[in-house]
């Protein structure tokens, strides 16, 4: 596909926007949503379990400055939220698998949008921040037995 059509990355970053945010729940509707949308560190969390890999930031860049110039995300102070077009691709896209969620929304995409352009930049430090908090959102508490919990004296 030629340089300014829709890229599997831009449908990655807007599937992961659209599973975080739990607008892809089944009927769920808009007004049971956090109304402030999602960070970026839930995103990437989302991001990597579709693909086992964390977007870079001039991944998440590029595919949200287009996402928001097509006006199917909007971002504002750090919060993205998936827009009322946005939402009406998402619930009209053909339904698969979830292996290939993304491959259809890219599909979806290039048959009803037209990638955007807005001005937006995402920092290194923010992105560095952001896989930082997940790596230790990631980490697994120990389990304590009963056993081995606290002990009094």
């Amino acid at each position: 596909m030629g340089e300014n059509g829709w890229r599997w990355t831009d449908a990655w970053i807007f599937v992961s926007l659209v599973i975080a945010s739990g607008a892809g729940r089944h009927r769920r509707a808009a007004s049971s949503r956090r109304p402030e949308g999602v960070r970026l560190t839930d995103v990437l969390s989302t991001a990597d379990h579709l693909n086992q890999a964390i977007p870079e930031r001039h991944e998440v860049e590029v595919a949200v400055r287009r996402l928001v110039g097509a006006g199917l995300v909007s971002v504002s102070d750090g919060w993205f939220r998936i827009t009322p077009d946005g939402e009406r691709l998402w619930r009209t896209r053909p339904n698969a698998g979830l292996a290939t969620t993304v491959d259809t929304v890219q599909s979806a995409l290039t048959r009803r949008h037209t990638p955007g352009s807005a001005e937006w930049h995402l920092d290194e430090a923010d992105h560095a921040a952001a896989v930082q908090e997940y790596a230790v959102r990631s980490i697994p508490t120990p389990r304590r037995s009963p056993e081995n919990g606290p002990r009094t004296a």
